[in-house]
């Protein structure tokens, strides 16, 4: 979700309900002789608003289960889930007169600042990761078909390897395909003099446990500067007529490195969400018992 001008209604509305809500703030916490209070009539108020907007603020990870429950367009639901979530939080300190005396309020107040840390963080990854990864990843796919590609690249590798030398040509991609070529050996039939068996050995140590893994570690293939010399030292060991084909897997593995790059990547946009909506579920959850017993 892109922090673009789509964002300034709701924005600028937020800022005004937090405006006008301070001001009245002020004005109860003045007048109230023993200081603010969450049992008073204000106090109740600022509760209630925090904690509709929050079981609003939920709505939308119950909209994501029930793809039928059409209303209103994601992307309205996610900028409204982002403000109107965030507002909450100080309409809850109203409530509470920033107060963290201890016992299920104070527990209550910590998990909803938890959850708008999150949130906020979950924004600035999904607004400025998508940049990087469109610079750092020319060849991107689409995520879901990553395992699928990576297991093309490999049948790729092994054609390579048992096929011999020739010439890459390109192959149509097909759908969720990584981007790019995807190569395959003009020649089926190597003369039978060349030795494949440096080739062979190359793939078994190394190639066949680089596209195998499902999860790249650190290996000689994934930094390219190793990755580089390795295969300078297999051209060096092998008949000069496989060195197209040493050239091919070169290519195959960098396009192996992206693949990896972009599910690490991913991850990292999407890792806040497994402390966020365990949290707001609890916000909700601690809420209502709060309400209950109060």
């Amino acid at each position: 979700m892109r922090l673009d001008r789509t964002h300034r209604g709701w924005a600028a509305f937020t800022l005004v309900a937090l405006v006008a809500g301070a001001a009245a703030y002020a004005r109860y916490a003045s007048a109230a002789p023993a200081g603010p209070s969450g049992g008073s009539g204000p106090g109740l108020a600022f509760g209630i608003a925090a904690y509709a907007l929050v079981l609003f603020a939920a709505l939308l990870g119950w909209r994501r289960r029930v793809p039928a429950w059409r209303v209103g367009r994601a992307s309205a639901w996610l900028r409204a889930h982002l403000w109107l979530g965030f507002l909450s939080l100080p309409l809850a300190l109203f409530h509470a007169g920033f107060g963290f005396g201890g016992g299920l309020a104070t527990a209550l107040l910590w998990a909803l600042l938890l959850v708008c840390a999150t949130g906020i963080l979950g924004a600035v990854l999904q607004h400025f990761l998508p940049r990087l990864v469109t610079e750092m990843l020319p060849q991107e796919t689409v995520y879901e078909q990553i395992d699928h590609v990576r297991a093309q690249l490999f049948e790729d590798a092994k054609r390579l390897v048992e096929g011999g030398g020739g010439s890459p040509v390109p192959r149509a991609k097909t759908a969720g395909a990584i981007q790019g070529r995807v190569v395959e050996s003009r020649a089926a039939v190597e003369a039978p003099a060349v030795d494949r068996e440096p080739l062979r050995r190359f793939f078994a140590e190394h190639l066949r446990p680089y596209f195998e893994a499902p999860r790249v570690r650190r290996t000689h293939l994934w930094n390219r500067h190793e990755r580089g010399a390795l295969f300078a030292a297999l051209r060096a060991a092998c008949d000069p007529s496989l060195h197209p084909a040493t050239r091919d897997l070169e290519a195959l593995c960098a396009q192996r490195e992206q693949l990896e790059l972009q599910r690490r990547l991913h991850l990292w946009t999407h890792s806040w969400l497994f402390v966020h909506a365990p949290l707001a579920y609890a916000v909700v959850f601690l809420g209502a018992v709060h309400a209950v017993m109060s």
